[in-house]
């Protein structure tokens, strides 16, 4: 009976009727058999105190076999009593693979991952052969620590063992190294699967999205090998992620429309991932459809919508969010805070930051690096430097956005000497400079006239780091030229470029160009910007302006007639030409 209770899951009735084993015939009730499957119902129902009776009942008794040591271990491990877990471990008599797997996915599940890979190398010292779900488990710890070479080991492991079949493992490979920034050894485990699943292919769409490729999450989810998986509810927010990343609102109603058809609607998850992507795509009325339809919102619902109007230039309106939220009993949380603090940046209101910087000490925010990062790049914009950099002194973990911030900072105040101070200081911390950190202080020096300077951390990326310049890069190693009036070099450094040049690029050639009063330049960069077919507001205003500045009124009113056709609006707040910070 008590077998059956747990197999239907009623677990909390199995406990209740252990419990009245318990009364009734304790010899019945304690024997291992009995008390191992008492011991699951404890876990699956979450009544670790009943669990921790039976343990009593188990040591009073004067022991039990190794099935119920196990069960032992799983219940503390699960109830995040590590200590009472790893006491009991020890005690196992014959610790098996079921043991050591216990006591080792305890360790990750609680967040102790590092201890858990220890544990899987005394497994291995002690001679015992892993299991699929020790893999799995070991997995996931390697995958919390961004272990891409522990990683990679275990997979040979996986590999040398067997079980590349398994769901469970192939999953939690996908993800270690799509957690290690590694999506295309992602990819080769799941084109090595002999059979794929709903679980296994959403897997490696998730992953996509969440490493930022969106093309290549459609390009798996349209293609014809998978179309006999019918996708479910974590299958179509995926998508629509990928949609919201690409701002294709047509694909984003597509896959709306395949929700629809799925009954995938009444998932919180679909509903909260469309109005993300109809924010994203300048779709407010849309989002804010689906937003008002959702009777119970939860947090992310909330976060979407505050980040929509933040993006779409309606920062007033996404703090009112903040306190309607606050106001219908939902507790912000640090995506909450930092979406509030972000329209404060767009706003450029220090007031309203500081109040919600007060906010974030009050309720305990400031130990969050993304949190701490939005008040750095407050401070940065309104020019309170010394704040930004105390904030930043006072921060325990950084990342590259976190160093990025705060180069850029001094950037856009002309202070290039601050931004190489926080440059070395870096490197002097041992943290590897990326892609993200060069843009920053390629921009300093841009914003400061620094060309010699930018000249040389261009050339120091390929040189010294390792890193290919992106068109981003370029980008801003043509505002660094163009911003200083060097225009033919500029133009010079664009043709010689190993790719075409994009939109921001000639974008920023532009932007030199209306500084620098060069009409005759300027119209090369409309020529270039023209065939690109722009459709950013951003630039179609700078290429009219330049048309004004030189009282060719016929053309500037050709172009902004054109924007009105195209239903391009410039948005207030940021600027989309990203080197134009100041």
């Amino acid at each position: 009976m008590l077998g059956w209770l747990i197999h239907a899951g009623s677990h909390a009735d199995a406990v209740a009727l252990h419990g009245d084993m318990q009364r009734r015939g304790p010899a019945a009730a304690q024997a291992d058999v009995v008390l191992s499957l008492a011991l699951k119902a404890c876990v699956r129902s979450a009544d670790f105190g009943y669990g921790r009776r039976l343990h009593c009942t188990v040591v009073t008794a004067g022991g039990a076999d190794s099935f119920v040591m196990n069960c032992l271990v799983d219940m503390y491990a699960k109830a995040g009593d590590l200590e009472t877990a790893r006491k009991v471990f020890d005690r196992v008599p014959d610790r098996n693979v079921v043991s050591w797997t216990s006591m080792l996915s305890g360790s990750i599940q609680n967040g102790f991952a590092e201890e858990g890979l220890v544990l899987f190398n005394e497994m291995r010292k002690d001679s015992v052969d892993p299991s699929e779900y020790t893999m799995a488990s070991v997995l996931s710890a390697c995958a919390m620590l961004a272990g891409l070479h522990q990683g990679r080991w275990i997979h040979g492991s996986v590999i040398k063992h067997g079980f590349s079949a398994n769901s469970f493992v192939s999953a939690s490979l996908l993800d270690m190294y799509a957690k290690c920034e590694k999506v295309e050894d992602a990819r080769r485990v799941f084109d090595e699967l002999e059979s794929v699943d709903l679980v296994l292919w959403t897997a490696m769409i998730v992953r996509y999205t969440q490493n930022k490729c969106p093309l290549d999450a459609l390009q798996l989810f349209l293609h014809k090998k998978f179309a006999s998986i019918v996708p479910g509810s974590f299958t179509i927010p995926a998508v629509i992620s990928a949609s919201a990343q690409l701002r294709n609102l047509s694909l984003g109603r597509s896959i709306h429309g395949i929700g629809v058809k799925l009954g995938t609607m009444e998932s919180a998850m679909v509903r909260n991932a469309l109005v993300d992507m109809y924010a994203k795509c300048q779709a407010l009325p849309d989002a804010n459809s689906i937003f008002e339809r959702i009777l119970i919102k939860d947090v992310v619902a909330w976060n979407s919508m505050m980040a929509g109007y933040s993006e779409n230039g309606m920062a007033n309106e996404s703090l009112v969010l903040f306190n309607q939220m606050r106001m219908q009993g939902l507790s912000p949380d640090a995506i909450s805070v930092v979406n509030a603090i972000s329209a404060c940046v767009c706003l450029a209101d220090l007031h309203v930051g500081k109040s919600f910087h007060t906010y974030t000490v009050k309720y305990a925010f400031m130990s969050d690096i993304y949190v701490n990062t939005a008040l750095l790049n407050l401070y940065n914009k309104c020019a309170d430097l010394l704040s930004a950099q105390r904030i930043f002194n006072d921060m325990t973990d950084r990342n590259s956005v976190t160093w990025s911030a705060m180069i850029g900072g001094y950037g856009m105040q002309g202070d290039l000497a601050g931004s190489i101070g926080i440059f070395n200081e870096m490197l002097k911390d041992n943290v590897h400079p990326n892609e993200v950190v060069f843009t920053s202080i390629l921009s300093a020096c841009s914003h400061t006239g620094m060309v010699t300077a930018g000249k040389e951390y261009f050339d120091s990326m390929a040189r010294h780091f390792n890193i290919t310049p992106s068109m981003k890069h370029y980008a801003c190693m043509v505002d660094v030229l163009a911003r200083a009036g060097n225009l033919e070099e500029a133009l010079e450094f664009i043709q010689n470029m190993p790719m075409k040049a994009s939109i921001s690029v000639w974008g920023s050639f532009l932007h030199g160009c209306k500084l620098h009063s060069r009409l005759e330049f300027g119209e090369e960069a409309i020529k270039k910007l023209a065939g690109l077919h722009p459709e950013t507001p951003d630039f179609c205003v700078l290429m009219s302006n330049l048309y004004n500045s030189y009282g060719r009124w016929d053309k500037s009113q050709n172009i902004r007639r054109w924007m009105q056709e195209q239903g391009l609006v410039k948005l207030p707040g940021c600027s989309s030409i990203g080197h134009d910070n100041g």
